[in-house]
């Protein structure tokens, strides 16, 4: 079949606040770590040989998932850091250089290996996409999507041939200067000769250069054109959509938790609901042990995490509530991704708990 490489050794800097106190991989859609919902994927098509690249808070990616036997796969990690002043710091060296750490280690790359990114939901047909990389004799393959014209600014392109062999790269140009609009997914295919280019101990990344590199030898280098559900996770504003699009049911093989108690409301175990004094339109998923009081508003799409408790009189309007989150009495959320910490709009924009100024009510939210 396949082995798989995962690169999940980011900082996910565009995503604060929610990578805080979680890796990028781990943030959580309905309860579950975006990199599982991943993990399951490739399980699903017999891809059972997963290494994964850490090094930011890695232990709550190695302590969450072990050695995979629970989704039937066998996971490996590669940590990525250097020893400094007594202390082992996180140091990651680009998506090939950490491919290339593992390979002069083990040489674990022996066979045709799917490098995905950890951080973006996918239903990418991986048998097919395997097939037509194997068909071609490529010793590299991109999966890439089409795009609208006026998107290509948000992404790499790839310009490629009738036969769809890659000539270059064009990085997140402006629709005038765009000479196609396939845009990379962040989902690659390689054949263990194309790591024979990356160098050794170096920092050294798939896009910028070992690209480049198989362009300018002129090796079997292909674009595939897959039409496919891509969900990125690249910014704060990028989590609210999804979720959104998540709780309306339009990404595939994302099953909503729970028990569905009414049309479009889901809820976990021992929750405390008064279903007579409250107002809730789905779709909305209630996580377990949830405490809603009587008076509450709750409009999907939206999402409740367990141990919430949101007081009578409240109102959350398609919003996200991490778990443990308390909302207080007569208080209206919209439009929010909400914790015990934070809340930070569909814009973006962030307030912290403890904000003298910005904070009193939300303080009141708290407790």
């Amino acid at each position: 079949m396949a082995k798989a490489m995962i690169l999940a050794a980011g900082q996910g800097t565009r995503v604060r606040p929610l990578t805080k106190d979680i890796p990028k991989p781990m943030i959580p859609i309905l309860g579950k770590p975006v990199l599982e919902y991943i993990i399951e994927h490739l399980a699903r098509y017999g891809v059972k040989e997963i290494m994964i690249n850490v090094a930011f808070m890695h232990r709550k990616i190695e302590e969450y998932f072990g050695d995979g036997h629970r989704w039937g796969v066998e996971i490996g990690y590669s940590y990525e850091g250097a020893y400094e002043h007594g202390d082992i710091l996180p140091k990651p060296i680009g998506s090939a250089g950490g491919m290339k750490h593992i390979q002069d280690n083990s040489g674990f790359f022996d066979q045709t290996t799917l490098v995905l990114c950890g951080d973006a939901l996918i239903d990418l047909d991986i048998g097919a996409a395997l097939h037509e990389h194997r068909s071609k004799g490529a010793i590299a393959s991109v999966v890439a999507l089409d795009v609208p014209l006026a998107e290509v600014k948000n992404y790499g392109i790839v310009v490629a041939d009738e036969e769809g062999r890659i000539q270059s790269f064009q990085e997140k140009p402006t629709p005038e200067e765009a000479k196609s609009t396939l845009a990379s997914t962040g989902i690659y295919i390689f054949e263990p000769a194309a790591l024979d280019l990356v160098p050794s101990g170096k920092v050294y990344d798939i896009g910028s250069e070992l690209f480049p590199a198989l362009v300018a030898q002129n090796l079997p280098f292909y674009a595939q054109k897959r039409f496919f559900n891509w969900i990125d996770i690249g910014r704060v504003t990028d989590y609210w959509a999804v979720l959104q699009r998540v709780l309306r049911g339009e990404v595939a093989q994302m099953d909503m938790p729970g028990k569905q108690i009414r049309p479009g409301v889901w809820v976990g175990l021992n929750t405390h609901i008064d279903w007579d004094s409250v107002n809730i339109v789905g779709p909305v998923y209630i996580g377990s042990s949830v405490k809603i009081e009587p008076g509450a508003t709750i409009i999907g799409p939206a999402w409740i995490g367990h141990g919430s408790h949101i007081r009578a009189g409240a109102t959350v309007v398609r919003s996200v509530l991490f778990e443990y989150t308390r909302i207080g009495v007569g208080m209206t959320f919209a439009e929010m991704v909400v914790s015990s910490r934070y809340c930070v709009d569909r814009n973006g924009h962030t307030v912290y708990v403890g904000d003298d100024r910005t904070m009193l009510r939300w303080g009141d939210a708290r407790g």
